[in-house]
């Protein structure tokens, strides 16, 4: 495994880490990565994302399992970003067609979907 490589953000920042399993059929897992491709995600996605202020997301798969890491500006404020993206163009409707491949309520939001993680270690000083 090569790792993966970050984008650096040129001014300080805060990560969030989130997981949420997905129902566990392979069929439902593949056609959920491909709507998470290039080209494939609704575009209005990923622009409400930046427009609520996020840095960057990205989403791992292992088995089931997704596991999110969300980077934002380190003045950024969680609940507030969270309640106005729920309000952007298609977010809702969004959260409804991905929560058929979820172990989620389909009328739940991203904020309600998605549990954050508590960090329990880390090297850097």
């Amino acid at each position: 495994m090569k790792g993966y490589p970050i984008k650096e953000h040129k001014q300080p920042v805060k990560r969030y880490c989130q997981t949420l399993d997905l129902k566990n059929e392979p069929k439902l897992i593949a056609e959920y990565r491909k709507m998470h491709s290039q080209g494939k995600i609704w575009p209005e996605i990923p622009a409400g994302i930046r427009e609520v202020g996020i840095l960057e997301m990205e989403i791992y798969l292992f088995d089931n399992r997704l596991f999110m890491i969300v980077e934002t500006p380190f003045d950024f404020d969680w609940e507030t970003a969270m309640k106005r993206l729920n309000t952007l163009p298609r977010q809702q409707e969004w959260e409804v067609f991905v929560s058929t491949f979820q172990q989620t309520a389909s009328q739940a939001s991203s904020n309600e979907k998605w549990k954050m993680m508590e960090r329990i270690f880390h090297l850097y000083e």
